[in-house]
């Protein structure tokens, strides 16, 4: 009876979550897995088709939305990214980031014709390279229609 009670207590206490055992390693990586999709960035093909003119005026004059930094008003093209005011999306523009990502974009989307040639089916063509320049600024487009 009290050696029963005594081995019971054992069982209770090895089973308790302060003993250090490891449980529930199966979902370790779930909130690594969950940032890692939070913080993701569109793909470059997606930046190309934002690139083209009918989707990057829509993307330049969004509806304003209180939701979004800066209100969905300051927005790189380039990189996919809004930000709180003119003064800081300037100030990306000169950012290392920024010109590392306009020289990934130089290079031609990767295509279908690309993949079957890369597999063997035709000669491979090396990809083409693309002519990107940083978006022009709204305040300097209307600043040069002022005067």
């Amino acid at each position: 009876p009290i050696s029963a009670r005594l081995s019971c207590a054992r069982r209770a206490s090895a089973m308790s979550p302060r003993n250090g055992r490891r449980t529930g390693a199966h979902r370790s990586h779930s909130l690594a897995r969950h940032l890692k999709t939070k913080r993701r960035r569109r793909d470059l093909d997606e930046i190309h088709k934002d690139l083209q003119p009918e989707n990057a005026a829509r993307l330049l004059r969004q509806e304003f939305d209180p939701d979004m930094p800066g209100c969905a008003q300051f927005y790189c093209l380039h990189c996919a990214r809004y930000f709180v005011d003119l003064t800081s999306m300037k100030e990306h523009f000169r950012s290392k980031v920024h010109k590392k990502r306009l020289k990934q974009l130089r290079e031609a989307p990767y295509t279908q014709e690309e993949a079957e040639r890369a597999a063997g089916m035709g000669s491979y063509i090396p990809p083409k390279k693309v002519e990107v320049q940083t978006q022009p600024l709204d305040e300097v487009v209307e600043m040069e229609a002022s005067s």
